[in-house]
């Protein structure tokens, strides 16, 4: 069962949206899809419970029949870090809490299964644990979004580095271009063809409308062995 880790080199640069893409494009090639979105704050509070905007993607992805409260066990109100958030309501957030709910879904053996994390690689847990641990206990390989902006380099190779640090392989990386007016586009793209560690599961341009299905048309997952 293929499962991978969706980070990305910062916080609002579409992991959600290339995720619920790979999801779309494995259920096009007839996989059978699962995917976790462990913790997130910036819920909103609904008649069913708080709900989060890219859980519910993800959610919409998924063919198994999953209840909402697997695939987003950690739901917080305020829009800030997660462990804040957390720490706000007194619920322990560790890195067993965020693992156990993963290895549930993986249970379900679907062909392909994704886990998004919340910001990068380094986002705070309890204590002096970070959401790369949880990667790191559950083993999977690693997908990088890479939002495609000014500094995305410098984000995107230290993120790989971190990765290889935490003795995880990272198995492909997506650009996604979050600033369509960033000067020498083609160059950005190249140099991190040429720094990045790992094949290029395809360039998703600036989308005014980003649904799963558009995503999909830009991502080759045959990159992955699927």
């Amino acid at each position: 069962m293929p499962a991978y880790f969706i980070t990305g080199t910062d916080t609002e640069i579409g992991k959600t949206t290339i995720a619920s893409g790979l999801l779309h494009a494995a259920r096009r090639a007839g996989l059978s899809t699962a995917a976790i979105k462990p913790v997130a704050s910036g819920c909103e509070l609904t008649p069913e419970g708080l709900r989060n905007g890219d859980a519910l993607s993800l959610w919409g992805e998924c063919s198994l029949p999953l209840r909402y409260e697997e695939v987003n066990p950690l739901a917080f109100e305020p829009a800030i870090a997660p462990h804040l958030a957390a720490r706000e309501v007194g619920t322990p957030l560790t890195v067993q809490a965020l693992v156990e709910p993963i290895q549930a879904i993986q249970a379900r053996n679907a062909d392909f299964m994704l886990v998004e994390g919340a910001g990068g690689w380094r986002v705070p847990l309890e204590g002096q644990a970070n959401l790369s641990d949880v990667a790191k206990s559950v083993g999977m390989p690693v997908i990088l979004v890479v939002g495609v902006r000014l500094g995305c380099i410098n984000h995107a190779v230290l993120t790989a580095e971190a990765i290889a640090h935490d003795g995880l392989r990272l198995a492909g990386w997506v650009a996604n271009i979050v600033d369509p007016q960033t000067s020498r586009l083609n160059d950005n793209l190249a140099t991190l063809h040429e720094r990045l560690p790992a094949p290029c599961l395809g360039t998703v341009p600036y989308l005014a409308e980003a649904t799963p299905a558009g995503v999909a048309d830009c991502l080759d997952l045959t990159l992955l062995g699927l």
